[in-house]
């Protein structure tokens, strides 16, 4: 004889020795199979919990990769293509594999654990796990918005952290160096424009003439070229609404702008192959230049000039820390890198912070420092002076 539950569960012995669950869900019924009693109570519990927190028929028979192929296909609708790309590698790469057979209903924090685990088990890098945590726990999220699931299974999960690694960055006097070995370099005054600008490689890349206004001074960044497996090199907006930017020149890198535009120009005649497309850095034939070139000539003129091996993006930090080093108020340094406010510039350049600091306590030292004075002697002073 059954017994019967709230949501209409009930309990029954089979034939065949085993027991069976059922539950009504819209109106439809699950079951469930178990060796014992005391499984099937167990089951039928967490179904109820799940229908009571808003679990559909729908949720409880698809599975994770059934869902996240949808969910995919439109979120990569709102998303630059490089992003939803890499969003669907990770996808095929690390949550599949594992997880995407699972039914969604089955889906809990300890099984979302123990697919983190097994990656740092194989040794991937803990940005990837990290990344890889964002897109299921906000794929998960849309499916409780949804009304799929009652609630999300890869919420409260325990994500690897990343552990801090050193800023590398180049003080004024290795700048200094880097410019000079660079000079001879085709890509000398692209580094001339990172180190004083802060662009990231993807934005230089992007640089068109007519972003240049010569007589304010300025150049605006507005889009950026990506390599996009497939598709070749893809134009598009800035990682973000604040690297839409517009950043004024020093006359210096001004006239090198001017000195590069004289040099593309003679390019372009004496080249039978060149695309024109209104590059500031092109390739030798017009086109977006080989990121793999320039990063072998960046180690080339970093060992060069005997200076230590960094990433091309560490010329961002360079600049960054330099500005904020000099007095730059951290305002006006997050508008020219294009970070959303100053708390990103601030918290991403923490170092340079501490470094303007000392200056701050020097100060504050000579401030508050109380000045000694012999009162015994200014007393003794002042009693002979009453006696004559």
């Amino acid at each position: 004889m059954a017994n019967r539950g709230r949501n209409e569960g009930s309990i029954f012995k089979t034939p065949d020795g085993t027991w069976r669950a059922q539950v009504s869900v819209g109106g439809k019924r699950l079951s469930h199979t178990a060796r014992s009693h005391a499984e099937c109570i167990d089951w039928l519990r967490k179904m109820q919990n799940q229908i009571d927190q808003g679990l559909t028929f729908e949720g409880s028979n698809l599975t994770l990769g059934a869902y996240l192929k949808e969910w995919i296909a439109v979120k990569q609708r709102a998303l630059r293509l490089n992003t939803g790309l890499q969003y669907a590698e990770l996808i095929d790469l690390y949550i599949e594999p594992m997880l995407g057979k699972m039914k969604l209903k089955d889906l809990n924090v300890r099984v979302v654990n123990r697919l983190y685990q097994s990656l740092v088990d194989r040794g991937i890098g803990i940005s990837s796990i990290g990344y890889t945590h964002r897109i299921l726990h906000t794929a998960l999220e849309q499916a409780v918005i949804n009304g799929i699931i009652g609630r999300n299974p890869a919420h409260g999960a325990t994500v690897p952290r990343l552990k801090h690694k050193e800023m590398q960055i180049l003080n004024e006097q290795q700048v200094g160096s880097f410019l000079v070995a660079a000079s001879h370099s085709r890509y000398q005054i692209l580094y001339h424009l990172a180190v004083t600008t802060g662009m990231r490689i993807s934005e230089l890349r992007g640089l068109c003439w007519s972003d240049i206004d010569w007589i304010k001074g300025t150049i605006k960044v507005n889009r950026q070229i990506q390599d996009i497996r497939g598709k070749g090199s893809v134009s598009g907006a800035p990682k973000t609404s604040a690297g839409t930017r517009i950043i004024l020149l020093g006359e210096t890198t001004l006239i090198q702008l001017r000195e590069q535009k004289n040099r593309i120009n003679e390019e372009s005649k004496n080249c039978d192959k060149w695309r024109e497309q209104d590059l500031i850095f092109p390739s030798s034939v017009g086109t977006p230049f080989e990121q793999s070139h320039v990063h072998k000539d960046f180690a080339k003129v970093l060992a060069a000039a005997n200076l230590p091996k960094i990433r091309f993006h560490d010329l961002r930090h360079t600049a960054a820390s330099l500005m904020l080093n000099h007095g730059v108020s951290a305002l006006v340094v997050s508008k020219i890198l294009g970070h959303s406010n100053p708390s990103v510039t601030l918290s991403i350049y923490a170092h340079s912070t501490l470094d303007m600091q000392s200056v701050a306590a020097s100060i504050m030292d000579e401030i508050v420092t109380p000045i000694a004075v012999d009162i015994t002697q200014r007393q003794d002073h002042v009693v002979a002076k009453k006696g004559n």
